[in-house]
């Protein structure tokens, strides 16, 4: 019984632990550190680069040595049966051989996959960030979706509030039955859009715990505060960190100097590789002879090599190209993303010190006159549209700052 009830403490004090474990949502970094660890996506090109690392060894080897045995004249001159046996047939030679490539060409080859690790590195990096500006993305949406909720349940409280005035005017003949009923109609619309606000934040937390590989009714935290967001970018700076620290153009760098390398192995194939051996001969149980021997590939078939030259010579241009092109498309992107941000940024100082005071004030003035009977209910209503419309706009203006600031560290490979 002392067991059993020892267990049972342990199994509740387990459960305890566990379910004491904050949930993941609460904030985007909370999100990042689970994925830097479960994604699956990450764990691939991990180990896509290990492998590949694991590779540059083996390209600048030595083959492997080449044993031949050869038994001659194994019927003794038609004097008794063949047989196979070393002691016993007229000689056995061994040759034991070893490749040796031209000097030079291993090293070359190490070069080429060691660029090739450089590109499988890269890739892994190039995932992370992708995967991380995904996830920074998604909470923005999250959290705006989140928000617009928690406005469009105060929303709708406000216009039950509308109402209830507009009931009692009309109850005191003081305002027409039609105040109230498109006070109702309004509330209507409002309950519509809200089951389409919790259909999305029950979609965004399904492709959240997705990109975390876990279950998609997997619970989340409700969002909390927003990153902060640097307080002014430099154009040029970040021009400077993307030529150096975008991924992509990391990987492109590594894949010009793996084709410079290629270029030059296929000029060093001109030369001949070497095969050195040594041949001890066997004459009945006793080895009586020696030999050495030297071979070599004759590089006569001149015409394919110069195709592989000019091979070599177009790829190495075409890597240059590709990266030359790719470092315009992403300075374009970083500067779109930039000017996107400071639109956003803009946009949320506007409606924070301006648009959204007013429509405060604007709503607060119409709630009055209807009151006294001086505008009319849809004037009122038109008013209460224009706070919540400038209130959303604020939360979508800090969403489109934290989703352009991932785009931002997505193409510099780094947060800011």
């Amino acid at each position: 019984m002392k067991y059993s009830i020892g267990a049972v403490l342990l199994t509740l004090a387990f459960t305890a632990s566990v379910q004491a474990e904050p949930l993941p949502g609460a904030s985007v970094e909370s999100l990042l550190a689970i994925a830097r660890e479960g994604s699956p996506d990450i764990r691939m090109a991990r180990l896509e680069a290990e492998a590949a690392r694991e590779r540059i060894q083996p390209a600048g080897a030595l083959p492997d040595p080449v044993l031949r045995v050869e038994l001659e004249n194994i019927t003794k001159n038609g004097s008794r049966g063949a047989t196979l046996s070393p002691s016993q047939v007229g000689d056995t030679k061994y040759t034991l051989m070893q490749p040796i490539p031209f000097w030079g060409k291993r090293d070359l080859r190490r070069d080429v996959a060691s660029a090739e690790a450089e590109q499988a590195g890269g890739r892994a990096v190039d995932t992370w960030s992708e995967v991380a500006a995904r996830i920074k993305s998604l909470y923005a949406q999250y959290w705006l979706t989140s928000k617009a909720l928690q406005l469009s349940h105060e929303n709708i409280e406000l216009t039950r509030r509308l109402e209830q005035i507009a009931q009692a005017r009309y109850a005191g003949g003081l305002a027409a039955q039609q105040d109230a009923i498109r006070a109702q109609v309004e509330r209507s619309t409002m309950d519509s859009e809200l089951v389409g606000m919790e259909t999305e934040y029950r979609q965004l937390s399904i492709f959240i715990n997705a990109m975390l590989a876990r279950s998609g009714n997997a619970p989340l935290a409700e969002p909390g505060a927003l990153r902060q967001l640097p307080a002014g970018l430099d154009a040029a700076a970040l021009s400077e960190r993307l030529a150096t620290k975008n991924p992509q153009l990391a990987i492109e760098s590594a894949r010009v100097g793996g084709a410079e390398k290629s270029r030059e192995l296929a000029y060093r194939n001109r030369y001949p590789d070497l095969t050195l051996g040594v041949v001890p001969m066997q004459v009945g149980n006793r080895v009586d002879a020696w030999s050495l021997m030297l071979e070599m590939n004759l590089p006569l078939q001149q015409g394919t090599r110069r195709s592989q030259e000019r091979e070599s010579e177009r790829m190495l241009e075409a890597a240059a190209a590709r990266k030359e092109a790719l470092g315009h498309r992403l300075h374009g992107e970083l500067s779109g993303a930039v000017a996107n941000l400071e639109a956003a940024r803009t946009t949320e100082q506007i409606t924070r010190t301006r648009l959204l005071p007013q429509a405060e004030l604007t709503f607060r003035s119409a709630l009055a006159s209807y009151e006294n009977g001086k505008v009319d209910f849809a004037t009122l209503l038109d008013a209460q549209r224009q706070i919540r419309n400038a209130r959303l706009a604020l939360l979508r203006s800090q969403a489109s700052q934290q989703m352009r600031l991932a785009e931002i560290e997505r193409l510099l490979g780094e947060d800011l």
